[in-house]
């Protein structure tokens, strides 16, 4: 990894710490485009890496609003769907991966904005879960079916449900990927050199996480997301 590509995977690692640690999601949606067109061969391996300590804590900050029954319905959903999502991967090769982000980027912007309100049910949280797991495993992409799941419930909910599905659905995905070969060390110390942005972003969170509009972040998320995925579309 050049400097210059470092100093933008870094940045696009602290904002999407700091959003994610304030409204619970963003930050696949923010780092897996511009990974995507700097350093596509670092995906999905790095976003999984270094979304595991981020969730963890946002999980333990705000572990008493964590809905258990959603989650143990989207858990069940979301390792049926990592094999989908290994499938993808063995099928793909990296510059139809690089689409496949792209698309599911805009796509999940779309829907996000889209969706009307809604009261998730046991369907709801086991289809969230499959897609979670294809979608995650495949590309590192894996929050905008959680957060649509999630979007009418209260904000602590969202962000420590979310976290708690992320933190237990990535240490699946990256234990089959592992065994199946595509978990290279050489890939683990570009991860690690991005680590002290991440926790650059997650403490910047912390201090702002109980007084920002959450709606009008969720907004600039989308719209940031819709960009990014487009130029990595196009590419």
């Amino acid at each position: 990894m050049t400097g210059d590509v470092w100093l933008w995977s870094a940045l696009a690692v602290a904002a999407g710490a700091f959003v994610q640690g304030a409204t619970g999601m963003g930050f696949a949606l923010i780092v897996a485009p511009v990974l995507g067109l700097l350093a596509p061969a670092l995906l999905p391996v790095s976003l999984l890496v270094l979304m595991l300590p981020l969730n963890a804590l946002i999980a333990w900050r705000e572990r008493g609003a964590i809905d258990l029954l959603g989650t143990k319905w989207i858990t069940l959903g979301r390792v049926a769907g990592t094999f989908g999502g290994l499938w993808v991967l063995v099928v793909l090769p990296l510059n139809q991966l690089n689409l496949l982000i792209g698309v599911s980027t805009i796509a999940a912007v779309l829907a996000s904005w889209l969706a009307p309100a809604f009261s998730p049910n046991r369907r709801a949280y086991v289809s969230t879960g499959v897609i979670t797991g294809i979608t995650e495993t495949a590309t590192g992409i894996g929050g905008p079916p959680l957060a649509l799941v999630y979007q009418h419930m209260p904000v602590a909910t969202l962000r420590a449900s979310v976290a708690t599905c992320f933190l237990i659905g990535e240490l699946v995905s990256l234990l089959v990927l592992a065994l199946n070969g595509r978990l290279q060390p050489e890939l683990l110390q570009p991860v690690t050199s991005l680590l002290p942005a991440l926790a650059v972003g997650l403490v910047l969170s912390q201090l702002v996480h109980r007084r920002l509009d959450a709606r009008f972040l969720r907004r600039f998320v989308l719209l940031f997301a819709f960009v990014s995925g487009t130029l990595v579309l196009f590419q």
